[in-house]
């Protein structure tokens, strides 16, 4: 069983009586957990140390969607009603649906915790002037960071998105030093001071924070954000349903740890190359393999899909939730705890004769052409997937160094076969021909045929 590796060994005691207690009192608190430990003839005395978690079910993003259709606000899963919830986020998913997501306020002082110490993991300090580009709204990415940000004593400016020139007017007067937003975003201000004859560099920003989409692992992705703003990225790595910042990055670790003390946290640490669990005593985190559910030692080049049991959430007291994450074991670090990237969701998952490859991925070698393309592209579908008949369909945008255009569309062709064994038919498409956002990047659309 792989769990305790996740875990701190001084924590592991102190983590299993925790969860025992939670376990104990989960079916009298929540009658989703009470009917389906039921259905698998599991009690909390099935726990007993760690690795017995394996014995429980797991706990499915549509079970979740279930229990608030049969039971609305929060549904059949909440651990406590509505009167004790502070504030409500939401995950939207594939469906577009929101999933209620309840704080309490004993849950959001440990999000605060162990956002905060992932954050300060990934290089932010009290002397950083920090500009907060994301959504202040339901996503978890926004008001849960700027109260981090609040605890660290970094000086916060909540610009928000959709809100590009009041960003430069704030880069401009108020001696920012980091920017914390999407991939999306980072990129996407860089093209703005372009179009508008600045240079990104100009603005002297030491440190870029991002999450909340892939892109921050993608090597060729991070390069050019970095080349941009001439300053470092560094990722963080969150879950709507347990908490927004789950693995952290330490210098030189090469991946996350978990950093949110009893609290499931995880970000990323300047020049490290990944992330590392930075949750401590909140959260037990476990690597499964994606099809059968067996546990999967984290192991270097060992990669499957996080799974995550909350030790003392209230609301959403949630047991062996399926992220859906798909990650990389890239190392260990010096105390032996894994170092990881992701490398796509399950939902984003396209299947081409038997071959996973995920969106993100194929953009990676499309930016590694940079500036001979844009950087931009989607993948075209015929159908929602995940399996598509090849070839894959690409568009990508060519750049200000195309060269020959038909060359440039085969060599990206050769690119993507060699790296991610798939056969693509790429149609290069003119500069600003794919949508750009401020928010999240749509890198598949459907076109029927």
């Amino acid at each position: 069983m792989a769990t305790p590796s996740f875990v701190a060994p001084d924590d592991q005691d102190a983590v299993t009586e925790l969860l025992r207690a939670q376990l104990e009192g989960l079916p009298a608190r929540s009658p989703f957990y009470a009917d389906l430990f039921t259905e698998h003839g599991v009690t909390a005395s099935t726990f007993a140390v760690l690795d017995d978690l394996r014995k429980l079910p797991f706990t499915t993003k549509q079970m979740l969607r279930d229990s608030q259709a049969a039971s609305p606000p929060l549904g059949r899963h909440a651990g406590t009603g509505l009167g004790d919830v502070i504030r409500v986020h939401a995950s939207t998913g594939t469906t577009g649906k929101p999933s209620w997501v309840g704080v309490t306020r004993r849950d959001a002082t440990a999000w605060t915790d162990m956002v905060a110490r992932a954050f300060r993991t990934m290089g932010a300090t009290r002397d950083d002037v920090v500009l907060h580009a994301a959504g202040l709204t339901l996503f978890v990415g926004g008001l849960p960071i700027r109260d981090a940000l609040e605890r660290i004593g970094a000086t916060l400016i909540p610009i928000g998105t959709g809100a590009s020139e009041k960003a430069v007017l704030a880069m401009e007067t108020l001696g920012v030093t980091a920017l914390h937003s999407t991939p999306s975003y980072a990129r996407y201000l860089a093209e703005y001071l372009r179009a508008r004859g600045r240079d990104p560099k100009e603005f002297g920003l030491r440190k870029i924070f991002v999450g909340g989409e892939p892109g921050g692992g993608e090597p060729a992705f991070r390069a050019h954000i970095e080349q941009e703003w001439g300053a470092p990225v560094t990722e963080g790595l969150g879950n709507a349903d347990m908490a927004p910042v789950l693995f952290g990055e330490s210098p030189g670790s090469g991946g996350m740890r978990f950093t949110g003390g009893r609290h499931v946290v995880f970000g990323e640490s300047p020049g490290s190359g990944g992330m590392r669990f930075t949750g401590g005593r909140h959260v037990v985190v476990e690597l499964i393999d994606p099809d059968s559910g067996e546990p999967v030692a984290p192991e270097e080049g060992a990669s499957g899909e996080l799974v995550y049991t909350a030790v003392d959430r209230e609301c959403c007291p949630l047991v062996r939730f399926r992220t859906g994450d798909r990650v990389l074991v890239t190392g260990l670090a010096g105390d032996g705890a894994p170092l990881i990237r992701c490398s796509g969701r399950t939902d984003d998952m396209l299947i081409l004769l038997g071959v996973n490859v995920f969106p993100s991925a194929i953009r990676d070698v499309v930016q590694g052409m940079h500036p001979r393309t844009t950087g931009a592209m989607q993948v075209v579908l015929p159908g929602k997937g995940p399996r598509v008949e090849p070839p894959l369909r690409v568009e990508a945008e060519w750049g200000e160094e195309p060269g020959d255009r038909g060359q440039l569309a085969h060599e990206i062709e050769a690119a993507i076969r060699s790296r991610l064994s798939v056969r693509a038919a790429v149609t290069l498409v003119p500069p600003g021909s794919i949508e750009r956002t401020e928010a999240k990047t749509r890198l598949t659309r459907m076109v029927p045929q």
